[in-house]
């Protein structure tokens, strides 16, 4: 079974980004495409009681009418998540990718990746949600969470979608930062991309060895790369670096090899998403 891009859509003023970033992926792999809205468990009615201590015949009348504004508000989530995927399924058509599925799912939108990875590529998603112009500064709600629970490439679309010729892959000797690169070895979405391959800190006997083992798997791939060791810390340093140099992309584990796993992604990755205006792909 061929794999599909998995690109999660919510409406935000990230979901045309994310929509035009699996078309490239979609033109490059030659993967089909699935679209994908979660009506979340907020997005449900409420199921409290807001009758009160009502008695008699007014209570039975405000009971059914509750019901019927549930009813109604369901209909109306389930309209808006539909039309949102008409819409998204539009920019991707418009990209020229015509293998595309949409689906509506109820739930938590974790439970739904866990659900439905196993036929993923990779999975796409917005670097902020609907509330994106009330939170500049800070990573969507259910972002990090994806990430704990995906065990596919996690594409962070950036807000905006440009032509991406250059990647730079942050790489630390960790489990994670070696699976990404053999993840670019394996896809043929980095052919043709100029690849940097890049460690932060002091260079050391480890460092270049680890470095030299990189480019050697991506060479072996037909991927020429280019490597470096530039000193400093990663949360500011590779920031700087695909702003001075203008990378299209950034490649990164989740989690330093250093760091002990805990509940949240590593801090490292966490600052990279937050301030950094290109998309970030990270591997577990």
């Amino acid at each position: 079974m061929t794999q599909k891009i998995i690109a999660l859509v919510d409406g935000s003023i990230y979901s045309e980004s994310v929509c035009h970033h699996a078309a490239w992926i979609a033109k490059a792999t030659g993967a089909p495409v699935e679209l994908i809205h979660v009506l979340g468990r907020r997005d449900a009615p409420e199921q409290r009681d807001l009758s009160g201590a009502i008695r008699l015949g007014a209570r039975s009348a405000l009971m059914e009418e509750l019901a019927n504004l549930d009813a109604q508000r369901a209909k109306l989530m389930n309209h808006r998540g539909r039309a949102v995927l008409e819409d998204a399924r539009a920019i991707v058509d418009q990209d020229g990718v015509t293998d595309i599925t949409t689906r509506l799912r109820h739930g938590d939108v974790v439970e739904a990746i866990s659900e439905i990875e196993a036929d993923a590529r990779v999975i796409l998603v917005g670097k902020r949600g609907e509330a994106a112009d009330f939170a500049k500064g800070h990573l969507g709600s259910n972002l990090e969470r994806i990430v704990r629970a995906a065990t596919k490439p996690v594409f962070v679309a950036s807000r905006a979608f440009q032509p991406i010729t250059s990647v730079l892959v942050a790489y630390d000797g960790g489990r994670s930062a070696m699976k990404a690169v053999d993840h670019i070895a394996r896809s043929p979405l980095f052919a043709e991309l100029a690849v940097t391959v890049v460690t932060v800190g002091a260079e050391s006997a480890e460092s270049t060895k680890g470095l030299a083992d990189a480019k050697a798997l991506l060479s072996a791939a037909g991927i020429s790369a280019e490597t470096r060791v530039i000193p400093g810390q990663p949360e500011t340093e590779l920031g700087k670096l695909v702003e001075a140099e203008g990378f299209g992309m950034v490649v990164m584990g989740a989690y330093g090899h250093s760091r002990i796993r805990s509940l949240v992604i590593g801090s490292s990755t966490t600052e990279m998403v937050r301030t950094c205006k290109v998309p970030v792909i990270l591997m577990r």
